[in-house]
């Protein structure tokens, strides 16, 4: 199937860039994402490309790299030449502007909504029947159930994987962190093997048959139902989760030394337009725009979610606390 065919190409290219177009360009600009966005990019590059011709007459190509979101804005900071940068979490645009100066300081207030132009939130992906009978976030700290999800580490998708399941655990135990580290020691106990990326998760447990379920983003888990098979599997979708916004910015240092910087800015404003806004709903991801949401919202069911600053304190307190060298995390993965 399609599908499993691109999640076989994924394995072998990951991190990898690749030309959306192969005509001759007037003005190349490179877009460094994570690892689940691809099929999201494959759309949204030609439409772009088409508006661009359109209006200025340029042919402008667009490169793509995707892996793990940590792993891709430390890949910028270490020299990869990225015009913009559209990851899955803040603090991989912030490394940007604190470690190398490359974004400005206040790159979430350039674009609407902190420069988010969708949300998406993390859900369960079990076997078809749901036979381990998974349905909230306790049931992923039974014992007995093998749970697939990328390294937090690496990944911005196995990073709100861990919050959302800490976030929950604060909710049943009234904001008790010693209570929510047990429980995320429990569930984390339960993975047999830390992938590098989402896609390199859905591949573990699509592919290689690993794990009774899947956390994953909710736009990964219905590609995967629909494109695999929805006589394969289930999508579980807890009665609370984690809200992911996923934000974008132009890397200014690189675009002032390339003179691309209306391409890039143009090409991120397009993300939060009508067109664009429609194919981000396409792709399964919950767009910004009210009118485009009530458009889809047959395909995004109700959940109550949370956010990093309203249940966690923020992405500076959590990027200190429970990721940085020594933080609660690795004294988990140590210990489990």
């Amino acid at each position: 199937m399609r599908f499993c065919h691109m999640i076989l190409r994924a394995g072998i290219a990951l991190g990898s860039i690749t030309a959306a177009h192969d005509v001759v360009a007037d003005a190349t600009i490179l877009n460094v994402s994570y690892d689940v966005s691809r099929e999201l990019y494959k759309d949204i590059n030609p439409a772009f490309v088409a508006e661009w011709k359109t209006q200025t007459g340029e042919q402008l190509t667009i490169n793509q790299s995707h892996g793990g979101s940590s792993k891709q804005a430390l890949s910028v900071v270490n020299g990869l030449e990225a015009d913009v940068v559209t990851m899955n979490q803040a603090p991989d645009i912030d490394i940007l502007a604190s470690r190398a100066n490359l974004v400005s300081a206040d790159w979430s207030k350039r674009f609407p909504h902190d420069a988010t132009p969708y949300t998406t939130t993390s859900v369960f992906l079990v076997r078809k029947g749901n036979p381990k009978g998974i349905k909230d976030w306790n049931d992923l700290a039974r014992p007995g159930i093998q749970v697939i999800v990328p390294n937090p580490k690496t990944s911005g998708n196995g990073r709100y994987t861990y919050l959302a399941a800490w976030g929950y655990a604060l909710t049943k135990n009234a904001g008790s962190d010693a209570a929510a580290r047990d429980f995320v020691s429990k569930l984390f106990a339960n993975v047999p093997v830390l992938d590098g990326g989402g896609r390199g998760a859905t591949t573990t447990f699509t592919q290689r048959g690993v794990g009774d379920v899947l956390a994953t983003f909710e736009n990964e888990a219905i590609l995967i139902e629909r494109e695999v098979g929805a006589d394969k599997f289930d999508i579980v979708y807890p009665p609370l989760s984690i809200e992911a916004a996923a934000p974008v910015a132009v890397v200014d240092k690189v675009v002032d030394k390339r003179g691309t910087r209306k391409q890039a800015e143009a090409y991120l404003r397009f993300l939060f337009s009508p067109p664009g806004q429609d194919i981000i709903a396409r792709h399964h991801f919950r767009p910004r725009d009210a009118a485009v949401f009530k458009k889809y919202a047959g395909g995004f069911p109700a959940i109550k979610t949370f956010t990093v600053h309203e249940q966690l304190g923020g992405w500076a307190k959590v990027q200190k606390e429970h990721f940085a060298d020594d933080g609660i995390l690795d004294q988990i993965m140590v210990r489990r």
